[in-house]
């Protein structure tokens, strides 16, 4: 059965592990997908992988800065000019601030809120009144176990995380009589490739990571991308049709 027969989707952060993850698993389950990232480079690498590794993917690659309030105008509009619709937004696209709450300045503040957070809110609201007109329209946000369970040094992260939550349940009281279904995920230890960057600076490698055991979760290890992609697919088709307002933990069990 193919989950998303027919269906668009737009999915932000679409180069990194979680979103290219996700948009592989929905173009092989029928999804047209619109792949939004910055740089265009990794993004257009990330986009002939999967048109090789599904042959009958039908992808819209859009590089821009979802920073820029006007670029969620412009995916939206881009992707109804290549699919004529649009059933289904993954809001994904992230970015990691390090630092202590007591040295954080504006700067740091306005980076992590106008991707994290802002730029959620921006593309929803672009993206509604085609979801509304779907029948099915589906908003799946990508958060963090963080936004619950905050942690030392990355404080900003975590408050954006926790907005997105928050933002969540709020959009789907209010789209509840528009036939939109809005829920979260919340990922914990997920294996990308910006966690290999970093080990590989470290002197680690990938295997290194797959074969460790953690104690950040009961199942003692990192999850695999595609692992998260499953829920985000679930959350966006039809079985789950009576879920909103809800947050999905994806953590293996991620101990406080």
């Amino acid at each position: 059965m193919k989950r998303l027969e027919g269906r668009t989707a737009i999915i932000t952060g679409g180069a990194g592990g979680i979103g290219s993850a996700a948009a592989r698993l929905f173009c092989e389950h029928g999804a047209r997908v619109a792949l939004v990232d910055l740089p265009a480079s990794p993004l257009a690498e990330v986009a002939a992988a999967l048109r090789a590794a599904v042959p009958q993917a039908e992808i819209l690659e859009i590089a821009c800065d979802l920073a820029d309030e006007i670029a969620s105008t412009q995916v939206v509009e881009a992707t109804l000019a290549r699919f004529g619709a649009l059933d289904v937004l993954v809001n994904n696209a992230g970015v990691r601030v390090y630092g202590p709450l007591g040295d954080a300045g504006a700067d740091t503040w306005h980076t992590i809120l106008s991707i994290n957070l802002l730029a959620y809110a921006f593309l929803a609201r672009e993206a509604l009144p085609a979801l509304r007109r779907s029948g099915h329209g589906s908003i799946v946000n990508v958060a963090s176990t963080h936004a619950v369970n905050p942690r030392t040094g990355m404080g900003q992260y975590d408050a954006a995380k926790a907005g997105v939550l928050s933002m969540t349940r709020t959009l789907a009281f209010e789209e509840a009589a528009h036939g939109v279904r809005v829920n979260a995920v919340c990922p914990g230890l997920t294996l990308t490739p910006f966690h290999v960057r970093r080990a590989q600076q470290a002197g680690r490698t990938e295997q290194d990571l797959r074969d460790e055991r953690v104690d950040h979760n009961l199942q003692r290890r990192w999850a695999d991308a595609r692992e998260v992609a499953w829920p985000i697919l679930w959350l966006a088709g039809d079985e789950a049709s009576f879920v909103t307002a809800s947050t999905l933990m994806v953590d293996g069990g991620t101990r406080t």
